[in-house]
């Protein structure tokens, strides 16, 4: 077997189940690939920057704060080897695993992605569920502002408990959707990973009125030509892409359907019928007539994914 490429997943961690669950989804796809190394992160809770100032000009007060920040140190530690140890017992090595923890200096998702980018990490796993109630302080609104924040590095979105290990990549005929399938063929080389790359045509009712359509079953027919024709380039790219990347071709199928009125709805019935457990989008797609994967497709998949990780690629 071919020498694989070495690649760097960051998860940040908060010390909830619902961390430690998305540490699952890592194992079922990576847990066989000694080139794949998982950086476990902690953001350290800080207190307000006036507290702490005001602290330090009191002896009493700062002997209280630097006990507070032991604890905080200690904590993370604790988090930080129970993930590591959930992996460890999964199989990964321990030389595949790194744990960090560090202070907030600015918010939380600012900050992974900062340290993500800055160790040039291949992808972030970000589950979008955290602790509850006051203790929060890594929940869905936090994986949000790392999508939003991320300007280089993929983002893996992960919702409920993953147990398929097929890959749906979704593909329209924009630059965009092909950096997603680079993406996920070298991230996937050397996986046994059954990979579906997929389009669906917009129905014509996305354009003009269902009642317009009646009497045109000829342009219906037209339309689902030349649209097969148009995508037909870049599903070839995208398989090319994967094949290079080192995937074999009987883990790759192409499929094109008819679509409905939704694109994210398309992507989801197909994920969902399918039993897929990962999802692969580009953020954004082609504008115009041609638009099929925009911002606007990606958060409605991403609204109503469940029990799946989604990547999104920029």
């Amino acid at each position: 077997m071919a020498k694989q490429p070495a690649r760097m997943v960051i998860t940040p961690v908060d010390g909830s189940e619902n961390a430690l669950r998305s540490l699952n989804y890592l194992n079922l796809y990576f847990r066989a690939l000694p080139a794949v190394k998982v950086v476990l992160l902690y953001i350290l809770p800080t207190l307000p920057p006036m507290l702490v100032d005001e602290c330090k000009k009191d002896r009493v007060a700062a002997q209280k704060l630097k006990a507070v920040e032991q604890k905080n140190a200690q904590m993370a530690e604790k988090i930080l080897a129970e993930a590591k140890d959930k992996l460890l017992g999964n199989g990964f090595r321990a030389d595949q695993v790194e744990t960090v923890y560090r202070p907030k200096e600015k918010d939380t998702a600012r900050d992974i992605c900062r340290w993500a980018e800055n160790k040039r990490a291949d992808a972030m796993l970000v589950n979008t569920r955290g602790r509850s109630r006051l203790e929060a302080f890594f929940m869905g609104e936090t994986a949000r502002k790392v999508l939003e924040f991320a300007r280089v590095c993929p983002v893996w979105l992960i919702k409920g408990t993953v147990r398929s290990k097929r890959v749906l990549i979704a593909i329209d005929s924009s630059e965009n959707a092909l950096r997603a399938a680079d993406h996920a063929g070298f991230m996937l080389a050397g996986t046994d990973c059954q990979i579906t790359l997929f389009h669906s045509i917009r129905n014509l009712i996305r354009f003009v009125p269902k009642e317009l359509l009646e009497d045109a079953a000829e342009l219906e027919e037209l339309w689902e030509h030349a649209a097969g024709q148009d995508i037909a380039p870049n599903m070839k790219k995208a398989k090319e892409a994967l094949l290079k990347a080192g995937l074999d071709e009987v883990q790759i199928t192409t499929k094109v359907v008819n679509g409905s009125r939704s694109a994210a709805v398309d992507i989801l019935d197909e994920a969902r019928q399918g039993e897929y457990g990962t999802v692969v989008m580009g953020r954004r797609g082609r504008s115009a007539i041609k638009d099929y994967m925009l911002g606007s497709i990606s958060r409605k998949v991403l609204d109503d994914f469940e029990n799946m990780a989604v990547w999104i690629v920029k």
